[in-house]
């Protein structure tokens, strides 16, 4: 049974406020969270917003502070609707309406899941101005149908399995994404291995030192670590020394800078292969029903092809992206991803990058090496898109070790990015499965019960 309440009647309802302009100060990089509706990206809860509030912005605002637990829902624009979690005490903006639940009545997880499904009502209530508002005293009377509290509590378990298991996915790949760039930093770019064997060599210290010197550098361990790595884990140790025996002990000039000796120096478009898509205006399917989804900059912004705009199958496969393919934005909004969206046609501004030559993780790492330097070329033409061109790929050059070394660090580099598409593949399914699951649970029209075992095998702990 289902009983119709108004969310006046399900808890308190606090719209949000801005910090006067009198206030100075009001804003800092830590403190208080302060969410808009640009902060609510698709996710259940909020993990940061762009910005915080100060002690003076956030006592300028007191009243208007929601508790941990509570419901944020953007009531004005075409941001109408979209709902978070808060996950500790916060101050919103006064597009937003903010419901702290009364758990007594409702499960809160269950309403939010249920109020992240009614983006359209409230479109409607807010009526079809330019910029529809809903203001609090509309929003506190929009009516939601509850089930029993039990029913409620259940179906909440299930979904917030999959959006914990989503999270925690996210979570993992943060961490992963932060150590594969420090190790790039500091094998590729840095040379940091290198010249630790130089600095023990020119110490008077034998190759042995060196050798052990470059193995610190590679491991972050010191020598007392690393003689008790050799006893516990022999295995991980030899490892390790054979990684760092393929650092040179010596540098050469270059183009470059001076780079490890042995090495090449490459441009970017010497080690890979950048294909411009297609203006697929021109190349629309024939069947509505057999197509390819369009990727602009935008969807790879997103992540994943929204089927806004399909072209035809038929273009050419240099053409055509898949899951973990890599693609770099050239113009416009400059990025460099692996692409983690399915089968989709490539459109113009973007690059398919390949190479027959190097290993994905190489040129991946490498053209988003470059990518600050390539934003900033962009940013300094004086056009509304920003772009680069094929003679930036010509002159970003890229120091490239031997195939043993190249082989060698892959086992490392290559496997953290494998798993990081791994993990986000495995957070898309698990996405369209909530998205799936979640009218028919709210509607009562599955069995909590025999949903919850058939999902909950599916949320099991990653292994990384």
């Amino acid at each position: 049974m289902t009983s119709e309440w108004t969310l006046e009647a399900l808890g308190q309802i606090v719209t949000g406020k801005t910090p006067p302009k009198a206030v100075q100060n009001a804003y800092s990089d830590s403190g208080m969270p302060f969410l808009t509706p640009k902060d609510m990206d698709g996710r259940k809860w909020v993990l940061t917003t762009e910005r915080c509030l100060s002690e003076e912005g956030t006592n300028s605002v007191r009243k208007s502070i929601v508790p941990a637990g509570s419901i944020a829902v953007s009531c004005i624009g075409s941001d109408m609707g979209k709902a978070v979690r808060i996950p500790v005490d916060s101050v919103t903006n006064q597009q937003i309406n903010t419901l702290i639940p009364n758990a007594e009545k409702c499960d809160p997880d269950y309403l939010y899941y249920l109020l992240s499904t009614m983006q359209q009502d409230l479109k409607d209530i807010a009526g079809g101005s330019a910029t529809p508002i809903l203001n609090k005293g509309h929003f506190g009377k929009v009516q939601v149908q509850l089930p029993d509290i039990r029913h409620q509590n259940q179906a909440a378990k299930i979904l917030a399995a999959l959006d914990d298991k989503i999270q925690l996915n996210n979570q993992i790949n943060q961490t992963l994404e932060q150590m594969v760039q420090a190790i790039f930093k500091s094998w590729f770019v840095d040379f940091e291995p290198v010249k630790a064997k130089i600095a023990a060599l020119e110490a008077d210290g034998s190759e042995e030192d060196a050798l052990l010197a470059a193995m610190q550098t590679v491991s972050g361990k010191d020598e007392a670590e690393l003689t008790r790595l050799q006893a516990e884990q022999p295995e991980q140790y030899a490892e390790l020394r054979a990684t760092a025996e393929l650092f040179p002990s010596a540098m050469q000039e270059s183009e470059l800078v001076e780079i490890p000796e042995g090495w090449e120096c490459l441009a970017l478009d010497q080690i890979a292969k950048y294909q411009n898509g297609l203006a697929l205006q021109k190349f629309r399917p024939e069947n509505e029903d057999d197509y390819l989804p369009v990727v602009k900059i935008a969807q790879l912004k997103k992540g994943y092809a929204d089927h806004e705009e399909k072209a035809s199958p038929n273009i050419k496969p240099d053409c055509i992206i898949d899951n973990g393919d890599v693609v770099f934005s050239w113009s416009g909004s400059l990025m460099v991803d692996t692409w983690c969206g399915g089968r989709a046609a490539l459109n113009q501004h973007l690059f398919k990058v390949t190479s027959e030559n190097y290993p994905k993780w190489l040129y991946f790492h490498f053209t988003r090496h470059h990518l600050e330097e390539f934003q900033r070329i962009a940013a300094d033409k004086a056009v509304t898109m920003g772009h680069i061109k094929r003679e930036h790929l010509k002159s970003a050059l890229c120091a490239i070790p031997d195939g043993k070394f190249i082989e060698s660090a892959g086992k490392v580099l290559s496997s953290v990015l494998n798993k990081q598409i791994e993990l986000r593949l495995e957070s898309k399914y698990l996405s369209e499965l909530r998205d799936a699951l979640l009218p028919k649970l709210l509607s009562g029209e599955l069995s909590v019960s025999e949903t919850a075992n058939q999902t909950l095998e599916k949320v099991e702990p990653t292994n990384v």
